[in-house]
């Protein structure tokens, strides 16, 4: 994981938002997009940096595309953490 990527992505509200959306299961692009009031193509930048820091996957299903949390890479981050504050 590199933790540049992951801590840009986590810098921006938006993209926060999205993941907070995502705690509660896997939803389309539209659906992620139907919370925002931007165009398509700026929710679909900010998956894109999500995707990035490996923070969401994609799944590819007939015509939609759908994303969901990587727990993993957040669970890594908070032992980085953790261990950096001495705990």
């Amino acid at each position: 994981m590199a933790f540049a990527d992951t801590f840009k992505a986590l810098s921006d509200p938006v993209r926060r938002e999205i993941l907070q959306l995502l705690k509660s299961g896997k939803m389309s692009a539209g659906e992620i997009d139907s919370h925002f009031n931007m165009t398509g193509a700026t929710v679909s930048y900010h998956l894109k940096i999500l995707k990035k820091a490996d923070l969401i996957w994609e799944t590819k299903v007939k015509n939609y595309v759908y994303y969901e949390l990587n727990t993993s890479v957040v669970e890594e981050l908070l032992l980085w953490l953790k261990d950096l504050k001495g705990e």
